[in-house]
């Protein structure tokens, strides 16, 4: 089977994720793709299937080297799509050779994947494509990983002739919410290394990351009927307002890129009494993430300076780390990455992610993990697409990975 076969299938499971919920898996709905997967995993022959009640998945591509003396590599991806856009009775459409030009995605409302929007598109040229209605998004994030990895296991299981060590796998609940790696079982999950697959273009390897921290700002009023406010009254919300132009104006997300960090407002909420506040702050340079964290605490002194002590409170907290130097203490990871994708008729594509991945806490849990691209583009949204030719272009990939680390010692 191929792995958009798969992916057609793997789409027909609404596995979003949800914030506000306590549990893990955050949603029940995951836990029933993971029996899902954990019943084709049984079949097709993958060893040492668990599913854990947390919806973690875990399993083994049985090695086939005697006297095996290499690393054993991991391949992971998650289960779980946003919940910010529909997610339920996706339609997919394939498109079997993409000439070029606007897509009609629903001739209903018009909705249309355009190269004028989306230039990447036109690496697809040529290529099939499956595409949306135009009404849901695809789950190609990351159900192509999960697709991908599964067809490795089908077609190493069919072909004892690739020598490979060992492989580990496995699929993880919420990533999508930032927690897909709070339980992860490293030990039990027994690699030395592994790669996410999760998003992007194949050929793209992502083993940087934003460093990265939440603030959570509350700003204490003082209310007081508006005709007799003079010299009393204390505005929360309007202190809120000068607070956010004392922070770097340049430093907003929608004028950076790249390696620029940013500071971004997400939430604001509140009366003249109270109000609440919540940033994220990302750089990729540390020393940078913490000149933006000097930045807001000088704010708030200057503010408690001039409406009163305590009117503002910061709590500040660390959320991960930039993990490239996890991944380059081990420099074999990109080595053999970018070795892969050639071999799998890629050209090789470095990109800093803009954000965060499992990988990146992986990395900091001990088990170095940069990312690699599965195929599909638009993500998070009803524009989303995946190219057919780089799903099975991702899977030679994983199979010349193998390969390359069973000709290597520990």
């Amino acid at each position: 089977m191929r792995p958009y076969e798969r992916l057609l299938r793997y789409a027909a499971f609404d596995t979003a994720s949800d914030s506000r919920s306590e549990t893990c898996p955050s949603t029940e709905k995951q836990l029933i793709f993971a029996q899902a997967l954990k019943e084709e995993m049984i079949q097709l022959g993958i060893s040492d299937v668990r599913l854990e009640k947390n919806g973690y998945l875990y399993g083994t591509i049985p090695g086939n080297i005697s006297n095996y003396q290499g690393p054993t590599l991991g391949f992971i991806a998650h289960m779980d799509v946003v919940d910010d856009v529909p997610s339920a009775n996706i339609r997919p459409q394939i498109i079997e050779r993409y000439d070029g030009g606007d897509i009609l995605l629903n001739r209903e409302t018009g909705v249309i994947l355009s190269p004028k929007n989306f230039p990447e598109l036109a690496r697809c040229q040529g290529k099939g494509l499956i595409v949306t209605d135009g009404t849901t998004l695809l789950g190609a994030d990351d159900k192509a990983g999960v697709a991908e990895i599964l067809t490795l296991a089908e077609r190493l299981l069919a072909h004892p002739e690739i020598a490979h060590g060992p492989l580990k796998i496995a699929f993880t609940p919420d990533e999508e919410i930032g927690r897909g790696a709070d339980q992860f079982d490293v030990a039990g999950f027994g690699a030395d290394f592994a790669y996410t697959l999760d998003g992007g273009a194949f050929g793209e390897l992502e083993y940087e990351n934003f460093n990265a921290a939440s603030l959570h700002v509350e700003i204490q009023g003082k209310n007081i009927h508006p005709g007799s406010a003079k010299d009393v009254m204390k505005n929360a919300l309007t202190i809120a307002m000068e607070l956010e132009r004392l922070l770097p104006p340049e430093k907003k997300p929608e004028y950076t890129q790249g390696y620029e960090g940013f500071l971004h407002l997400t939430n604001m909420t509140g009366q003249v009494e109270h109000c609440v506040m919540d940033y994220i702050l990302r750089d990729h340079d540390i020393q940078k993430l913490e000149a933006q964290k000097e930045s807001v605490r000088r704010a708030a002194v200057y503010l408690n300076e001039k409406y009163g002590p305590e009117t503002v409170t910061c709590r500040i907290t660390d959320s991960y780390r930039n993990m490239a130097q996890q991944v380059l203490a081990h420099r074999h990871l990109v080595d053999n990455a970018l070795t892969a994708i050639r071999q799998a008729g890629g050209e090789p594509q470095v990109v800093a992610i803009r954000g965060g991945t499992d990988g990146a806490r992986l990395s900091f849990m001990g088990l170095p993990c940069p990312n690699l691209g599965t195929g599909g583009g638009n993500f998070h949204s009803c524009l989303e697409y995946c190219c057919i030719e780089e799903m099975d272009q991702s899977v030679d990939c994983m199979i010349h990975l193998a390969q390359l680390y069973a000709n290597e010692k520990k």
